[in-house]
């Protein structure tokens, strides 16, 4: 991300928001850290108003949590969040197996092939970057493939608490194996277009990445994670 390209007006809103959440999620904003407004104004190059209608985003989805008359601090990532995000996000990704399979045209699923071949890739060059990006993109095609707006709305709201705690924990050489078998289960099924299949793969996909997430969390090994 660069910090220092301007924000274009006419959307000046959304990018922002989006800016300030990707700092909070990838970590560059720590957790418990007062947001410093004065700084990213300069930065972003906009006044302090827009930028503290876009922390009042973050705070309705539980990024940032609003102090009267001081401003804003980062939230911190618990271990009852984790605990009570996974297993509802793990449910919704069941669902989004399930309608993605019935509903993703053929050339859709190409392009998921794509992005997987190239995670794949990514993985054997030990590329967690270029991994973590062919990933999300996947589960991002999958989703808007399941073409449930309510479901969509609920996933994405959910899943940048998930997404944050993913970059705060280590993935394993062990996790990251297992993850890539569990995408390759995930592709063989919906080459199938089998949606109950599909479903499952996905839901166990998720209630995996949970066991790790509390594991590292219980060992301290709060750092950055890509399944």
């Amino acid at each position: 991300m660069n910090l220092n390209e301007s924000i274009k007006r006419p959307t000046l809103h959304q990018e922002l928001v989006e800016r300030l959440r990707n700092l909070i999620v990838e970590d560059a904003l720590k957790p418990g850290e007062k947001v410093p407004e004065k700084e990213l104004c300069e930065t972003f190059g906009v006044s302090r108003t827009p930028l503290r209608e876009a922390l009042k985003v973050l705070g309705s989805e539980g990024l940032v949590i609003l102090q009267a008359n001081r401003g804003a601090r980062v939230a911190e990532v618990t271990r009852a969040e984790v605990e009570s995000t996974f297993p509802v996000i793990a449910v919704l990704e069941q669902l989004t197996g399930e309608l993605a399979c019935r509903n993703l045209s053929d050339a859709e699923i190409q392009a998921i092939e794509k992005r997987h071949a190239a995670m794949v890739k990514a993985y054997k060059a030990r590329d967690r970057q270029t991994y973590f990006k062919a990933n999300q993109d996947i589960h991002n095609a999958l989703l808007i493939g399941a073409r449930n707006e309510i479901l969509e709305m609920h996933h994405r709201m959910l899943g940048m608490r998930v997404r944050r705690a993913r970059f705060m924990v280590n993935l394993s050489e062990e996790r990251w194996a297992q993850a890539i078998e569990e995408h390759e289960d995930i592709m063989e099924k919906l080459r199938a277009r089998d949606a109950q299949g599909l479903g499952q793969v996905m839901k166990t996909h998720m209630m995996n990445k949970f066991a790790a997430h509390l594991k590292a969390m219980g060992s301290g090994g709060l750092e950055s994670d890509s399944a």
